[in-house]
C-alpha cells in the first residue's frame, strides 16, 4: 500500500519496478508524507459526505452513483456492504500513516525527534485514528479482533503527543498547535475533559488546520463541493434539514446555502439547495480550528456546572459570526445551545455522527434534532469481516 501511494506521488507508472527498499532512503520521505495526506483526505471526504446524509446535515437529491448516497444511507442505515469503502479508506489512511512513521524512524534514526516530516507524519496518524474513532462502531487494528472504538482515540492521542513534542522542539508553531488541538479533541472523546480544556485554551485566535484537496484529478476533488456543483450531479441538498431554516432565519455565514435558478430540483425531484461552505474542487476541509477549541472549553464548563461561563463561550462565537445569541437560562438550555453550536461550527466536516452518538450514549440533557432509529457509526466493512479470521 505504501508502494502504491508513494509511487503515485512520484509519478511512477509501473509499480513492479519499485522495490520496497527504495523507500528506505531520505529522499523518499517527502513523497511518503504526501501519500499520508492524500490517504487521509480521501477517507475524510468519503466519510464526511455519507455521514452528512445519515446525520441529516444534508439530504439525498440525486443519483447514488454520481457522488451521492444510497437510499439506505439516506434513511440512516449503515450496513457492512455499503460501508465497505468507508471502512477501507479510513483504515488505509491509518495504516499508510503509521507504517510510514515506522519507516521514517528507521531511515532517520536519531534525527527523527527533530524532523518536521516526522511531526507531519505523526499528525496524519493522529487524525486518521481520530477519524476511525469518531466514525467506526468498532476498533480493528491490522487484522486483530474487534475492540472498543476508543482504541483509535488512544493511538491518536499518542501520535499527537509525539508530534507536539517534535514541533515544539523544532519551533514550528503551526504544527504544534495542530497537534495540541488534535489532542484536545481526542481527550474530550476519551472523557478526559480537564486535559481537553487545558489543551484547547492554548490554541490562539484564527488558528485552523486543514485536510487539502486538489483540482488535478476527479478523485482528489472535495466531493462535498463536487456533489453539488451542478448538472448532472446535484446529489445532495440542504432542503428540509435544520440548516435550511436556520440559515434563512439568521444568515449565519457558517451554514450558507443557495438556490440555483437554472436547477430548482435535484434529479430525484427534491428541492435543490446547494451548500456553499465549500465552493471549489480544491476547497479544504478543517481538521481542527480555534472555534472547535472554544466549544470544547464550553462543553468542559457545562460538565463542571459552569453554565454562565459555557454560555459566554458559545455567545462569543455567535457574536463573531454576527448572529443573535441563543436563548438559554438553565443547564438544559445551555446543553441545547452547545449541541446546536457544534453542529453549526462543524457542519459538513465529518464530525456530527460522533457528537450525536456520544451525547445519546451519555444521556446528557438538552435537545438535538430527533434522529431516533438512525445509525451513528459505520459497521465493520464487509471485506474486513470476510478476510479477518478474528472477526466472528
Amino acid at each position: 500500500m505504501v508502494l502504491a501511494v508513494v509511487s503515485c506521488q512520484q509519478g511512477v507508472t509501473d509499480l513492479g519496478v519499485v522495490e520496497d527498499s527504495s523507500l528506505n532512503q531520505e529522499e523518499s520521505l517527502g513523497p511518503l508524507v504526501n501519500g499520508m495526506a492524500r490517504a487521509l483526505s480521501d477517507a475524510l471526504d468519503t466519510i464526511a459526505l455519507t455521514g452528512a446524509a445519515v446525520s441529516r446535515e444534508v439530504v439525498a437529491s440525486g443519483s447514488q452513483f454520481l457522488f451521492g448516497v444510497t437510499p439506505r444511507q439516506s434513511r440512516g442505515i449503515l450496513d457492512p456492504v455499503e460501508s465497505d469503502e468507508h471502512w477501507n479508506l479510513a483504515h488505509r489512511a491509518r495504516w499508510v500513516a503509521e507504517e510510514g512513521v515506522r519507516r521514517m524512524r528507521e531511515v532517520l534514526g536519531g534525527r527523527f525527534p527533530t524532523s518536521r516530516l516526522a511531526a507531519r507524519g505523526l499528525l496524519f496518524a493522529g487524525f486518521a485514528n481520530r477519524l476511525l474513532g469518531e466514525n467506526m462502531c468498532h476498533g480493528v487494528v491490522d487484522g486483530g479482533p474487534a475492540q472498543p472504538r476508543t482504541v483509535h482515540f488512544e493511538r491518536s492521542k499518542e501520535a499527537f503527543e509525539e508530534a507536539h513534542e517534535i514541533a515544539v522542539r523544532i519551533g514550528d508553531a503551526d504544527l504544534a498547535n495542530a497537534a495540541l488541538a488534535g489532542r484536545a479533541s481526542v481527550l474530550a472523546s476519551l472523557g478526559e475533559w480537564a486535559g481537553a480544556r487545558a489543551d484547547a485554551e492554548r490554541i490562539p485566535p484564527g488558528f485552523v488546520h486543514h485536510a487539502r484537496y486538489h483540482r488535478n484529478e476527479i478523485d482528489q476533488y472535495n466531493t462535498l463541493y463536487w456533489a453539488t456543483a451542478g448538472t448532472p450531479y446535484r446529489s445532495i441538498s440542504v432542503w428540509s434539514t435544520f440548516y435550511e431554516g436556520y440559515y434563512l432565519e439568521t444568515g449565519d455565514p457558517r451554514t450558507p446555502w443557495s438556490r440555483d435558478p437554472a436547477a430548482d430540483e435535484g434529479p430525484l425531484g427534491v428541492p435543490f439547495l446547494r451548500q456553499e461552505k465549500y465552493t471549489s474542487r480544491d476547497a479544504p476541509i478543517p481538521l481542527v480550528d480555534r472555534a472547535e477549541m472554544r466549544l470544547i472549553v464550553a462543553e468542559a464548563r457545562l460538565r463542571a456546572g459552569e453554565v454562565p461561563g459555557a454560555l459566554a463561550e458559545i455567545e462569543a462565537l455567535r457574536a463573531k459570526a454576527g448572529v443573535d445569541p441563543w436563548s438559554a437560562e438553565d443547564l438544559e438550555g445551555a446543553w441545547t445551545a452547545l449541541k446546536r453550536e457544534r453542529g453549526i461550527e462543524l457542519w459538513l466536516e465529518g464530525r456530527r455522527l460522533w457528537d450525536l452518538h456520544r451525547w445519546r450514549e451519555e444521556g446528557v440533557p438538552g435537545e438535538a434534532e430527533d434522529l431516533a432509529g438512525r445509525d451513528t457509526c459505520f459497521p465493520i466493512g464487509a471485506t474486513e469481516a470476510s478476510t479477518n479470521p478474528n472477526i466472528p
